[in-house]
C-alpha cells in the first residue's frame, strides 16, 4: 500500500502525527504538503491527492484540515474517490470494510493528535469485506459513469 497525504494549515500537526504512524507502520506514503502556517486553500491539496489515488497512482489517501469538511468535499468531487470523514475509530474501521473508502479526510480542530492515530491505524489496517458491500459500491461506481 502507498499512501498520499496533504494537509491545509489547519492540519499540519496531525499530519505530522500519521506520518510518524506510517513510517513505525512501515507504509510507504509521499507528503503533497502544505509547509505553511499562514491560511492556504484546502482545493489545492485535496484535489491532488484524490487525483493521484483515483488514477491509481497511489493505493489511499488521507486529508487533513480544520474540521475535514472542506477537503472532503473536494476530494469526493474528483471521480473515483470515496472520501470518508472520520472522527472516530469505528467509523474509520467500517468505512473501510463496508465502504471501501480510499481518502480519510480527519479534521484537526475536531480530534486532537492521539485519536488521531487511532483513527489513521484503523484505517490504514482494515480491509474491504466485499460481499454486499460490492454491490453498493458497483452502484455508486455505475453512476458515477453516467
Amino acid at each position: 500500500m502507498k499512501v498520499a497525504i496533504a494537509s491545509d494549515h489547519g492540519g499540519i500537526k496531525i499530519r505530522e502525527e500519521i506520518k510518524q504512524l506510517m513510517d513505525e507502520l512501515q507504509i510507504p506514503y509521499e507528503d503533497f504538503g502544505c509547509e505553511c502556517s499562514t491560511s492556504v486553500d484546502y482545493p489545492d491539496y485535496a484535489l491532488p491527492v484524490a487525483e493521484k489515488v483515483a488514477q491509481g497512482e497511489f493505493d489511499r489517501g488521507i486529508l487533513i484540515c480544520g474540521t475535514g469538511i472542506g477537503m472532503s468535499i473536494a476530494a469526493n468531487k474528483v471521480k473515483g474517490v470515496r472520501c470518508a470523514l472520520v472522527h472516530d475509530v469505528y467509523s474509520a474501521k467500517l468505512t473501510r470494510q463496508h465502504n471501501d473508502s480510499n481518502v480519510l479526510a480527519m479534521g484537526e480542530r475536531v480530534v486532537g493528535p492521539g485519536l488521531a492515530r487511532e483513527i489513521a491505524q484503523a484505517w490504514l489496517t482494515n480491509e474491504f469485506e466485499g460481499g454486499r458491500h460490492a454491490n453498493r459500491i458497483g452502484k455508486i461506481a455505475d453512476y458515477e459513469g453516467k
